[in-house]
């Protein structure tokens, strides 16, 4: 088990189509090409024997590893510190913008030494299909190699003084690098049918220089991506990381964010809740439209709410609903679930699962995230789009009142969630706005009318009078933390005494810490065994919720709290655990956006407050 690194122990790369994981020893034990959900060909994350891996490492004794960013950037820095100097690895992929889909995609490694000398040793061996595919090794030259495996064609391209040494089907190297010297190391993957792949070069064979000028242009990039971000607060390095990540999580092709850039991290060491996060929920995506809005980043919004529109244009989907709950990157809604038992876990922690039968579950309330994603814009779309919006809005006035799986996806049995109650309020409230503030056309009498029952049901039903708060569904008394979400939807006011206990009810049951639990399963089963850690959404929603109610105090140091869990490079996964380690798949695009909301929130309430004491 020490062959596995924490999860926290890693940084993250990418082009915007595809991202690759780096952990602190300078391993790349997880990348999938050509698109987030593609096969791996890295996957030592999930079996340290059949995954696969690149390392590129110091080759020294007492060796001191630091893992940072390049300030405002996604270039990754491994430092190698020893006695005998200091050497780097220089992590990047130049990144790629476009609206079009790539098959071929570079990960760049940099090795540089700044001080004395240095030792260094790479090994590669990729594993392709999850390790299920075997591969053969063409030699090109003493700096040049190809991996061909079936669909994809891995070139590895060092410069000298690296000498590539064939290894069976992998190769490895050791060269020396002394004060001022460079030599980089470029992996370009390409993928397409077996019979149109060449089986010769991708491309030139790459010079210092040019590897140079390329991290320099990927550099530049982040810095002039980041000019719009209209963000001035007090955390201003940790909502940086987290909107970096965010766009990092974003397939540029379609504007559609993944859920996380891995798959079948474990939410329990050795347990069987490990998923495949490497699609796109509506829900996530949906909420993170405000957070992306509230930054300045209209442009990255703006294609997500434009991929929503396809959706729902699409006319529906096989089981009759509307909306699926999750997708892929392309907008493709078959996303069959499988269990790849060739594969250990990371840990031990299986099965390990591709794909996520979740998409076939009912969750109603994605209709009402996106429609508050919907509400963000000042343009709502064509007169077609709206026309599709609406149909979806009069199907959920006959369907609203119905049990689903709600927003945790349990596999215990469909009950009648409160959060999926409000999310439809949410729906029917946003599209009657919609509809008054840009002239639309709309059945305004049946979707009041729909909106009106919603809440009234909620109120009679989803409050626990002897616990004095909502609940997680109409025959429990457990709370759920999803519920923290009831004053920003404008449900109820952040101040209503309703909420403030609430708020009090969750502080007792579901806070440790400043963390929060999303739900207590023992006392409500979701169908898994075992269980898991405190919820980073939840601790950041809960941090929102605090300062909004204007317990500022407690806000700032549950806020505090939680950035100390942060990783060295500031990412966070899932969940935490109950000796303080990150779980589940990492680096989390929900975890970030709440930090983002958390942070503009707190901000907005202490400047406010500030001014009245000025």
């Amino acid at each position: 088990m020490n062959e596995y690194p924490p999860i926290a122990d890693h940084g993250i790369v990418g082009d915007l189509q595809t991202a690759a994981l780096i952990a602190a020893d300078g391993t790349v034990d997880w990348w999938c090409t050509p698109r987030f959900d593609s096969p791996s060909v890295f996957a030592s994350l999930l079996d340290s024997d059949r995954g696969g891996f690149c390392r590129l490492a110091a080759d020294a004794d007492d060796v001191t590893v630091r893992q940072l960013y390049l300030p405002d950037t996604a270039v990754l820095i491994t430092r190698f510190m020893a006695p005998s100097g200091v050497g780097e690895v220089v992590d990047f992929m130049p990144p790629d913008s476009t609206l079009t889909p790539s098959v071929r995609h570079r990960l760049i490694r940099v090795t540089r030494v700044v001080r004395g000398s240095m030792p260094f040793e790479l090994i590669c061996r990729p594993r392709f299909d999850y390790g299920r595919a075997a591969h053969d090794l063409l030699r090109l030259d003493d700096g040049s190699v190809l991996f061909r495996g079936p669909g994809t064609e891995l070139q590895l391209q060092a410069t000298t003084p690296v000498a590539l040494h064939p290894d069976g089907t992998d190769v490895s190297a050791r060269f020396t690098l002394h004060a001022g010297e460079r030599a980089a190391v470029v992996l370009t993957a390409v993928s397409g049918e077996p019979d149109t792949l060449s089986g010769r070069p991708g491309g030139p064979a790459p010079t210092v220089d040019a590897v140079s000028g390329e991290l320099e242009a990927c550099s530049a990039f982040w810095l002039d991506w980041l000019r719009a971000s209209r963000y001035r607060g007090r955390w201003h390095e940790m909502v940086t990381r987290s909107a970096i990540t965010l766009k990092l999580l974003t397939y540029a092709p379609t504007g559609a964010p993944i859920a996380a850039a891995t798959m079948g991290l474990p939410e329990q060491i050795g347990g069987e809740r490990n998923w495949d996060y490497r699609y796109t929920w509506v829900r996530d995506a949906s909420l993170s439209v405000r957070s992306l809005t509230d930054l300045g980043f209209t442009t990255e919004a703006n294609a997500f709410r434009r991929w929503l529109r396809e959706r729902l244009d699409a006319g529906g989907t096989a089981s009759g609903e509307p909306l699926q709950i999750m997708y892929r990157v392309d907008g493709e809604p078959h996303l069959t679930e499988e269990v790849l038992d060739h594969l250990e876990g990371y840990r031990r922690s299986s099965p390990v699962r591709a794909g996520n039968a979740a998409a076939d579950q009912i969750q109603l309330d994605i209709y009402g995230e996106a429609a508050y994603a919907l509400a963000q814009a000042e343009d709502i779309g064509a007169v077609r789009g709206w026309h599709a919006f609406a149909t979806v809005i009069d199907w959920l006035t006959d369907h609203w009142e119905r049990p689903d799986e709600g927003i945790w996806e349990t596999r215990g049995g469909r009950q009648n969630f409160t959060y999926s109650r409000l999310m439809t309020w949410v729906a029917f409230d946003r599209a009657v706005k919609l509809a008054t503030a840009h002239s639309r056309p709309a059945n305004l009498t049946r979707w009041l009318e729909a909106r009106d029952a919603v809440l009234r049901q909620i109120v009679e039903h989803g409050w626990n009078e002897e616990r004095g708060a909502f609940v997680q569904h109409y025959d429990t008394d457990v709370l759920d933390a999803s519920l923290l979400l009831m004053p920003r939807v404008g449900f109820l006011t952040p101040t209503d005494p309703d909420w403030l206990t609430t708020l009090d009810a969750m502080d007792s049951e579901l806070v440790s810490d400043s963390l929060v639990y999303r739900y207590n399963p023992a006392a409500s089963p979701d169908g898994l065994r075992g269980s898991e850690g405190t919820f980073n959404l939840c601790s950041f929603l809960y941090v929102e919720a605090l300062a909004r109610a204007g317990r500022l105090n407690q806000a700032r140091y549950a806020f505090s709290k939680m950035l100390t869990y942060a990783n060295h490079v500031g990412l966070f996964a899932e969940e935490i655990g109950p000796s303080g380690e990150q779980l589940g798949n990492f680096p989390q695009a929900f975890t970030h956006l709440a930090l983002i909301d958390a942070a503009l929130a707190l901000d907005e309430e202490l400047d406010r407050a500030e001014g009245r004491r000025s």
